[in-house]
């Protein structure tokens, strides 16, 4: 039987270990985890998205009878609580009879009425007439839909863009009239000092404010 001499093992050696070994590798892991991601994901997001989509469509005439009227209503996607029957986190945008953007906003709402709308920590925001601002909030509050006024109660204060701030039990801020208005105690501080009276009234759009006396104010000092 022939065989392989013993001179010429190192080279039949040589040779066997320089052949490459072939060996099967499985599927790897990574893009079998990558379809089972994205059927998952697709499995849940495409019942949202039919969600969302039907009430676009069910919401359109609403919110294009809003825009063309001016003003656009409470959103009816804040989130609703079943049990309470109110809204959580609403927010309504709309505008005054010179086209100055107004918004309101608040913990919760909860409907008291065709035009009535009781608000928990409420927050108003009217842009006056001079391009500026005013913000008006308290703990509780009472939107007249229909007269554009949101009444304040309980802790209100109420900031102006120029560094005023007023501290009332209560007040009524109108968004037609881009004015505010309160006939309690009033606190108020600013760059010219600070002022008590028995109310205040907005008027000339905002931009000037009158305190009903008797009151008293104190300066500051010339810098």
């Amino acid at each position: 039987m022939a065989g392989i001499d013993v001179a010429e093992r190192p080279v039949a050696e040589a040779f066997l270990q320089a052949q490459p070994v072939s060996w099967a590798v499985p599927p790897s892991r990574p893009p079998l985890v990558g379809r089972r991601w994205a059927v998952h994901v697709a499995k849940y997001s495409l019942p949202v998205v039919a969600i969302i989509l039907l009430l676009s469509i069910a919401m359109w005439p609403e919110l294009q009878h809003g825009l063309q009227s001016g003003r656009v209503t409470w959103r009816r996607l804040a989130a609703i609580d079943p049990n309470a029957g109110q809204m959580v986190r609403p927010s309504y945008r709309g505008v005054d009879d010179a086209k100055r953007l107004y918004t309101i906003s608040a913990d919760t709402a909860d409907r008291a009425g065709p035009e009535r709308l009781n608000l928990v920590a409420p927050i108003g925001d009217i842009t006056l007439q001079n391009g500026t601002w005013l913000e008006g909030r308290g703990k509780t509050g009472v939107f007249i839909q229909h007269a554009n006024e949101l009444d304040l109660a309980n802790g209100v204060m109420l900031y102006r863009q120029d560094g005023t701030m007023m501290w009332s039990k209560t007040a009524t801020m109108n968004f037609k009239l881009g004015a505010a208005t309160s006939n309690d105690y009033t606190h108020a501080e600013g760059p010219f000092g600070t002022l008590d009276a028995e109310g205040f009234t907005m008027v000339d759009k905002g931009s000037v404010i009158q305190f009903r006396g008797p009151a008293k104010l104190v300066l500051n000092g010339a810098h």
